[in-house]
């Protein structure tokens, strides 16, 4: 594990919260102890971190295990120390870093993160640190729906907010698996850059029934399978057909939780599947299946990314302001600043 050796007397600047709220009155910028990684990790200095909408709803209501949290699962830099058991060779190795700040207060909001080395990825020359800040939770979750789906060559898919950091790489993945796609989308805007990411068509979910445009699009027969973020609403589709008989339907998420009514009779008459995952928890080797994939996608040129908008580190609330208000199209960065 990390610690923070008080003789080095080396600092670095930071941000964190020290109770849950509102970004502008809760985040801080300051500096804190510099890590020193401790058996088995790495410190990683930090170019980028990637703001995703689980990092605002841990800020906004998640009870705290720790004096402050510094937020953030996502990012990318250079290694720059080694703790005992690992190689001093991957000192000066370009990363991005998955589970930052998942079940530990330190994340990637910071200048400086010590972490196992596992969680420290080798990038790809061709991909820049901004793009690499969303590989952790976005492009992972997009390559373990797409994974759970099978195989899906010549099949549709329906992908439930297809122009979201995730979404726009579901759509990409699903495309190259051979697949035809209808995305959700909620502007004009947001279906172009669906559209350019390889989706056939899109569906304004503000604008028409999903579920009637659905069935036009398909002929009445309905998708072969649904990538979903909001479960609680995506399981009132079921009882109309969108999914066909024999299809599945992945879920990462929903607005609500608790307990969720699902139409069992519908779902197995229809003989569906669902299934449902957490990216922050998968198993070894799905991580490693999604990890060497990316990369091997990454070093292809195949993956595109999508930055929607840069904040400095000290500007953090306004990054999580800006997740917060869900017109952005892309991820949200912010840069860390050098030393």
């Amino acid at each position: 594990m990390a610690t923070f050796d008080p003789r080095t007397g080396e600092i670095m600047r930071a941000a964190w919260y020290s109770r849950n709220g509102e970004a502008g009155k809760v985040l801080e910028f300051g500096e804190l102890p510099t890590p020193t990684p401790g058996p088995g990790e790495v410190r990683v200095r930090l170019a980028t971190s990637g703001v995703n909408p689980s990092d605002v709803k841990s800020r906004q209501g998640r009870p705290l295990a720790s004096e402050r949290v510094v937020p953030h699962s996502d990012g990318a830099g250079v290694i720059d120390a080694v703790g005992t058991g690992v190689a001093q060779a991957r000192i000066g190795e370009r990363v991005w870093i998955w589970n930052g700040q998942w079940q530990r207060p330190m994340g990637t909001a910071a200048q400086y993160i010590a972490l196992p080395q596992a969680q420290a990825v080798p990038l790809p020359a061709n991909t820049d640190f901004a793009a690499a800040a969303c590989l952790g939770i976005p492009a992972m979750t997009a390559f373990q729906a797409i994974h759970l789906l099978g195989d899906i060559a010549g099949k549709t898919v329906l992908v439930i907010g297809a122009s979201s950091a995730v979404g726009h790489y579901v759509v990409q993945l699903a495309v190259y698996a051979g697949a035809s796609v209808i995305g959700t989308v909620g502007s004009t805007q947001k279906a172009e850059h669906a559209m350019a990411a390889g989706a056939q068509a899109t569906i304004d979910y503000k604008q028409e029934p999903v579920a009637q445009a659905v069935m036009a699009q398909t002929g009445g027969k309905g998708v072969h399978a649904i990538v979903d973020m909001d479960f609680s609403t995506t399981v009132q589709l079921l009882p109309q057909g969108v999914l066909r008989p024999h299809g599945t339907l992945v879920s990462y998420g929903s607005n609500a939780y608790g307990e969720i009514p699902v139409p069992f009779r519908d779902l197995l008459f229809s003989s569906a599947s669902l299934r449902f995952f957490l990216v922050y928890d998968l198993c070894r080797a799905d991580r490693e299946r999604a990890v060497g994939g990316l990369t091997r996608l990454m070093e292809d040129g195949r993956l595109t990314h999508a930055i929607g908008a840069r904040f400095p580190l000290q500007a953090i609330a306004q990054a999580h302001e800006a997740v917060e208000g869900g017109k952005l199209i892309g991820n949200v960065i912010l840069d860390i600043p050098p030393e």
